[in-house]
């Protein structure tokens, strides 16, 4: 059966230069974006290295550089105090490597959403995930449940996650056959009562000290890292990127439209299903180890699409390491304006991304005329 061609009420056109596949395979080459990954690869490796370097108790460059040589290889002389090697490579790299894992995650699911709904300013967000997500982690906080160890709050989101997205996708398909628009709708309603169900939590909370934790966590930040977080969202960035990356024609595909799609031999509905599925996963395996951070899925893969184009082999790689870079330097940022005070990294990422998306709206706009 061929699937309704009806454009969704959320549809705002193609999502940018090169949507189309005809028309992604007019713009810049598979050269470009080779180079284009190269020089996001080497900025997030700086990057890394200036974070980790980084702190109330500084680290110069070098000794960085031969403290994780030391630790990867066991070549070399030892010509560091311990309590070095310890900022660098049990608190610091642990952190900077989350960030990096986080940012990736949220620019692919910010990438895929974008494609199944054929807009630009759709957010990884819109689908409820991240607010199932905090109603987990909160009342982990605010009620004091440990009855996962220090890992409660984390296994909480990723419960809340799931619960979410089951309910958002039961909605969706209860409504009816046009599964994007009434998914997106349905997340966007059932995201607004999980809000209020955070709001209630947060009302119950009996001392200032959970409402505090709470907010911060709500607000985002990768300060709780450790090398026994990493396992789990790392196998699961990697391995859905890579499962994107291989479907990348089928995203072009959608850009197109359901009919389109469709004699290109691609089931719209299927596919839209499956990929919101994959976001969703991304989403709440990020959410769950770092909070809420917002912008991250909704400016990288615009701002990146604007450079290379919408086709999805080129698009995915470069938008998740331009993720990770943006999330690596807002952390940097989070733990140095204000030193010895740390901001919630959802702060820096809010301030620096509103106006980066407004800037890029206004110079799609001078392009389109």
């Amino acid at each position: 059966m061929t699937a309704a061609a009806s454009p969704s009420p959320l549809d705002t056109g193609p999502a940018g230069p090169g949507d189309a596949p005809d028309r992604a395979g007019a713009g810049p080459g598979v050269g470009r974006g080779v180079a284009a990954c190269a020089v996001l690869a080497a900025a997030l490796v700086a990057a890394g290295l200036a974070s980790v370097g980084s702190g109330q108790v500084p680290v110069p460059l070098d000794t960085v550089a031969s403290i994780l040589a030391f630790r990867l290889t066991a070549w070399g002389e030892v010509t560091w105090d311990a309590t070095a090697e310890d900022i660098v490579f049990n608190l610091r790299l642990p952190r900077v490597l989350l960030a990096m894992i986080v940012g990736a995650a949220l620019a692919v699911a910010g990438t895929l959403v974008q494609a199944i709904a054929r807009n630009p300013l759709a957010d990884p967000y819109l689908l409820g995930v991240s607010q199932g997500a905090s109603v987990g982690a909160v009342a982990v906080i605010v009620l004091g449940t440990a009855a996962f160890g220090v890992t409660s709050t984390s296994v909480a989101a990723m419960l809340g996650a799931a619960v979410a997205f089951a309910v958002v996708a039961a909605l969706g398909r209860a409504a009816g056959p046009d599964s994007v628009t009434r998914l997106l709708l349905a997340g966007v309603a059932v995201g607004y009562a999980l809000q209020a169900v955070v709001n209630f939590l947060l009302l119950l909370a009996d001392n200032p000290a959970k409402t505090s934790s709470a907010l911060f966590w709500l607000a985002g930040s990768v300060g709780a890292a450790r090398w026994s977080m990493l396992a789990l969202p790392a196998v699961v960035t990697l391995l859905i990127g890579v499962i994107a990356v291989l479907a990348g024609q089928r995203l072009d595909a959608l850009l197109l439209g359901d009919e389109t799609a469709t004699s290109l031999g691609v089931r719209p509905q299927v596919a839209r299903g499956v990929f919101a599925m994959l976001a969703a996963v991304l989403t709440g395996t990020a959410v769950a180890v770092s909070g809420a951070i917002g912008f991250v899925g909704l400016v990288v893969p615009h701002a990146v699409r604007l450079v290379l184009g919408a086709a999805h082999r080129r698009l995915l790689p470069a938008a998740a390491l331009a993720g990770a870079l943006f999330l690596v330097v807002a952390d940097l940022l989070a733990r140095t304006v204000l030193a010895p005070r740390e901001l919630p990294i959802g702060v820096v990422t809010g301030v620096v991304g509103a106006p980066v998306l407004a800037a890029l709206l206004v110079r799609r706009r001078g392009r389109t005329g």
